[in-house]
């Protein structure tokens, strides 16, 4: 018996090398975070990686905007038909439900915020949460402090996450409240305290 192997069409092996950075860079962060470590699970040479993306900056930039992208597709699927307080519990909960789910995006976002010393990946960031919020004040039409304070209570949940308090919430006091993040957004985005 002949054993072939088929060959991945390059859009596939960019697909395999954004999943790869995704863990890698989430993981390491930007300056931590290597070529090599992103080939290496992606099952390739780390040359191909930089023949499809050029730089470690390059390949970054990419991750990141697809994590905006798809956190704002997350909104979009989630606010679907809703508008005002209820579309924002819809993103909330969709959100919350990512975070709780798995933590691998949510360490990207923060390691995209902490690498934005780096102008050219500053300017990612900046866009892809720009986006958020733009879209959040379209679909929800209120006032500018509450999709403030909307994102602000997501950050909230982002550090809850990171923390991974749901898992070990009760070992501080302070954070018993904050145990079960979907019950902590629904609060927050209903309004009430």
């Amino acid at each position: 018996m002949v054993s072939t192997t088929v060959r991945k069409s390059q859009a596939v092996r960019r697909e395999e090398i954004l999943a790869a950075a995704v863990e890698e860079f989430g993981e390491h962060g930007y300056h931590g975070g290597s070529t090599e470590g992103i080939a290496r699970r992606a099952g390739i040479s780390q040359p191909y990686v930089f023949r499809l993306f050029g730089t470690k900056q390059e390949l970054f930039k990419a991750v990141v905007t697809r994590c905006f992208r798809e956190t704002l597709e997350l909104f979009q699927r989630a606010a679907e038909g809703k508008r005002g307080r209820e579309a924002l519990g819809a993103m909330g909960d969709a959100y919350v439900a990512q975070l709780t789910a798995d933590r691998t995006r949510l360490k990207l976002q923060m390691q995209a915020y902490a690498a934005s010393d780096e102008a050219e990946i500053a300017d990612v960031v900046r866009q892809g949460f720009g986006d958020l919020v733009a879209y959040v004040e379209r679909v929800s039409g209120l006032e500018a402090k509450d999709v403030a304070g909307f994102f602000a209570q997501g950050m909230l949940l982002n550090v809850a996450a990171a923390l991974d308090l749901p898992a070990h919430g009760e070992e501080a006091a302070w954070a018993a409240a904050w145990r079960r993040p979907d019950q902590l957004m629904r609060r927050l985005t209903k309004g009430g305290s």
